[in-house]
């Protein structure tokens, strides 16, 4: 149960996806203008993170070595397609809030490095763990930052005026908005993890234990071919 736990728990907090690990940002500074768009993002991102991670995990003993990304590629751009038109037909607005950024989950570094990172090597409930787990701290950032631009650029939430007019900094939710918050997001995660005596780095809350670990970290360094069915041998990076 433990470990199960710290699956599901690595992605919100220890390896959050955004400001640990630093990927899937492009998505964060764009969507993030308004509340409304990043929760739609956290959540289709969440839906193709989970179901890609499930299929890959129950093919990964059947998919060849040698094509495996683009089979990845291909389970990932299904569950896309999928959320584009479900969300094109009942929310058309924000089908058009979020633009081309909702195409691009194809190609967003965080669906596809679980795949390759967890997904190909760990069970069907750990790799759905994982998925929900990473997109729920996805969510928690783009959501975050999202409340900030949106009630200090426009003086709204959900538009609803909070703010009279006259008293927003517009500049927030421009694009150099976007920069300032993510980057005023690292600042804080360092100024914390300064506090508690720890350095920011990708692998924190690592004990080194990598036999026993259940994370699939960058820590964790495999021979290649990094396929499910290679020997893999584990060194401390």
């Amino acid at each position: 149960m433990n470990e199960k736990l710290k699956i599901f728990t690595n992605g919100i907090f220890r390896e959050n996806p955004v400001l640990i690990l630093l990927l899937g940002c492009c998505s964060v500074l764009a969507v993030s203008v308004t509340v409304s768009g990043a929760l739609g993002m956290g959540a289709a991102l969440t839906f193709v993170l989970v179901c890609s991670n499930v299929v890959i995990s129950l093919l990964r003993k059947i998919i060849p070595d040698k094509v495996r990304i683009p089979c990845y590629i291909v389970v990932i751009a299904t569950f896309v397609t999928v959320v584009q038109r479900v969300v094109e037909a009942f929310l058309p607005e924000l089908h058009k809030a979020l633009g081309v950024f909702l195409a691009l989950i194809v190609v967003n570094c965080i669906v596809l490095g679980r795949a390759e990172m967890f997904a190909s090597r760990r069970s069907v409930p750990d790799s759905l763990l994982d998925g929900l787990g990473m997109g729920i701290g996805y969510t928690m950032v783009i959501v975050g930052i999202a409340v900030i631009r949106e009630l200090v650029g426009n003086g709204t939430l959900f538009d609803i005026r909070i703010i009279p007019e006259g008293f927003q900094i517009g500049i927030i939710s421009q694009t150099p908005g976007g920069f300032l918050m993510f980057g005023f997001a690292i600042a804080l995660l360092v100024w914390c993890l300064g506090k508690k005596g720890k350095k920011f780095d990708p692998r924190i809350g690592c004990d080194g234990a990598c036999g026993s670990c259940a994370m699939g970290c960058a820590n964790r360094v495999y021979d290649l071919p990094a396929g499910p069915d290679a020997e893999k041998k584990e060194v401390q990076s």
